[in-house]
């Protein structure tokens, strides 16, 4: 039972759990990953020996409660930003071994997957000039990159000079690092101005995104905003198995 309004995540995991254990527990979902939930409702109605049942109990609940809470955390994300044409990018900051588990949340609760590791897309960031070739430009980093893969390109910048001169050398995507609203506006004209009759790079915002400021960043226009809380900072969603005898 769910005790609060959720979207909920894991129920085809929670199967998995009993059915591991023992393939003769009748596993009957009311709801498919990605609902809504409202408090009170049975998420599934099991029926098999009690050993199976409260042998599982534990471990099914700890994935239905964890991934339940990430859906339902990205879908408040999500709701903020309405009807803004905005998508919300969870990040790489998962918790080590459950990575494809959490990304599969955020899907669930209206959210996007980003990349899921490095191999995806080349990301540029300044840690990475500073590290192997801290007198390379911008310019010069993404030209060097588009020689040796083929894959997108993404390039971080910290304030509006550093984006005018990616914005010129033409990277898939420019990463708006904790910059302020005011210049993330400016940002978006200026890329709008510049590929008036052209695709243009897409624009990401991050760092410090909050409920409370995701929609004053979606008014600027930018076209992604990536959240690292959406899997690192988050409330489990309260459920419990009841047993009831005939």
């Amino acid at each position: 039972m769910v005790k609060e309004d959720a979207f909920v995540c894991g129920i085809d995991i929670a199967r998995k759990v009993f059915h591991a254990f023992d393939e003769t527990v009748k596993f009957e979902a009311v709801f498919k990953d990605g609902d809504h939930v409202p408090s009170g409702s049975a998420l599934a109605r099991l029926r098999g020996k009690t050993r199976s049942l409260l042998t599982c109990e534990r471990v099914a609940l700890n994935f239905l409660g964890y991934l339940s809470g990430i859906a339902t955390n990205t879908n408040r994300f999500a709701q903020k930003i309405k009807p803004y044409p905005v998508e919300i990018l969870d990040t790489r900051k998962t918790t080590p071994g459950l990575r494809i588990l959490e990304k599969y949340a955020v899907r669930c609760g209206g959210g996007v997957n980003h990349r899921m590791n490095l191999n995806e897309m080349a990301l540029i960031k300044d840690n990475h000039r500073d590290a192997c070739h801290p007198e390379m430009t911008i310019t010069q980093s993404i030209a060097r990159i588009r020689r040796r893969t083929e894959r997108g390109i993404e390039v971080e910048v910290d304030n509006l000079d550093q984006f005018r001169e990616a914005l010129t050398a033409g990277p898939d995507m420019i990463l708006l690092d904790n910059m302020s609203v005011v210049d993330m506006r400016l940002a978006v004209r200026l890329a709008r101005k510049k590929f008036k009759d052209a695709p243009r790079p897409l624009l990401e915002a991050s760092g410090g995104i909050t409920l409370k400021n995701i929609r004053s960043v979606a008014a600027t226009g930018v076209d992604r905003i990536s959240v690292g809380s959406l899997t690192h900072t988050l409330k489990n969603i309260d459920i419990s198995m009841e047993i009831f005898n005939k």
